[in-house]
């Protein structure tokens, strides 16, 4: 009887890779992962918003001459960005809320 009572706490999830106990929220290192990731999206984003354009590889020198040669995206690379931030926040508010 214990057995069926454990099994109906378990969720499965990936073809029982991940198992999930009912009631149980989610740990504080995955929270503070969600943010690093998102933090380092954004500033990913941000500092390479025009390709890697420092130093003297000649890949910065191609990047350099390809964005004198078109139109720079910035615009795109804000929404982008603002994507980014919106998702992130979802993320850490959905995660950090309690269930049920």
């Amino acid at each position: 009887m214990s057995d069926k009572k454990s099994n109906e706490e378990l969720n499965d999830y990936a073809g029982g890779w991940i198992t999930e106990r009912k009631g149980t929220g989610v740990p504080t290192f995955l929270k503070f992962s969600y943010v690093v990731i998102a933090v380092g999206v954004i500033a990913y984003f941000l500092l390479y918003i025009n390709g890697d354009v420092s130093g003297d590889t000649p890949r910065a020198a191609l990047v350099r001459q390809f964005d004198a040669m078109t139109t720079p995206a910035n615009g795109f690379m804000y929404f982008v960005v603002a994507l980014v931030v919106v998702f992130a926040i979802v993320t850490v508010v959905f995660a950090s809320r309690k269930t049920h």
